[in-house]
């Protein structure tokens, strides 16, 4: 039983969606702090002139220690129409962009309080276009109290995982020791992004998903799975 973890990110790149597809059971680090300047409230997409960010505004004077579980968005920003607008604009020429358009209209549609929830929901139907079927865990639901390496341990425990799927970052700071002792196999992402056909001039990797969904149709996550 292999198992991946990752923060919830908004609209995240391919790799985040090629380890839960590599998963047997992906779980959601939404009880983990919130980062700045992070994928946590936002990503790239492609446009006529290069790349831009859409950010979701949150709000964080005074919650320097908080969770992405806690992380209020600021909804003082009109951000949705914004960011709807933006994909609209950069997209609306690709070859699938009104094949997912309704839904994509129904997330910008709808009120956004916490920034956690937000991005689950995107992941979640992103990951129905892409017909990924890896079921999804909360950790704040698992009982998880440790830190860490032992805290990616205990998430494989409370699930009977036998396998921990680590990105290839994870080679900096897993205790790779402690993974044998438990009896729980450690093993890396093999990803290497993928060149597809993309709108505007020269390839730019490391965009957003919805730029190679936008793009590709129902044949991204044969192009993901081929990376």
């Amino acid at each position: 039983m292999i198992l991946s973890v990752h923060q919830p990110q908004y609209l995240p790149w391919l790799g985040y969606f090629h380890k839960i597809d590599q998963s047997d059971l992906f779980v959601f680090l939404d009880n983990v702090q919130y980062k700045k300047r992070e994928f946590q409230n936002r990503n790239k997409i492609k446009t006529a002139d290069g790349w831009m960010w859409l950010t979701v505004p949150v709000l964080t004077k005074g919650h320097f220690q908080q969770c992405i579980n806690q992380t209020l968005i600021d909804n003082s920003h009109p951000w949705q129409t914004k960011h709807f607008k933006s994909i609209q604009k950069c997209y609306s020429k690709a070859p699938f962009f009104f094949d997912y358009y309704d839904a994509f209209e129904k997330v910008y549609a709808q009120k956004w309080e916490r920034l956690d929830l937000l991005n689950m929901h995107i992941v979640k139907f992103l990951m129905d276009f892409l017909e990924i079927k890896t079921p999804c865990f909360l950790e704040s639901e698992l009982d998880v109290n440790a830190r860490g390496t032992e805290r990616i341990i205990e998430i494989c425990k409370r699930l009977k995982a036998t396998v921990y799927l680590s990105g290839a970052g994870g080679k900096a700071y897993m205790n790779e020791e402690r993974f044998e002792e438990e009896g729980i196999k450690l093993r890396y992402q093999n990803f290497t992004h993928p060149v597809y056909s993309q709108l505007y001039g020269d390839f730019q990797p490391y965009m957003s998903v919805i730029d190679l969904l936008f793009n590709h149709g129902n044949e991204s996550m044969e192009i993901i799975r081929n990376s």
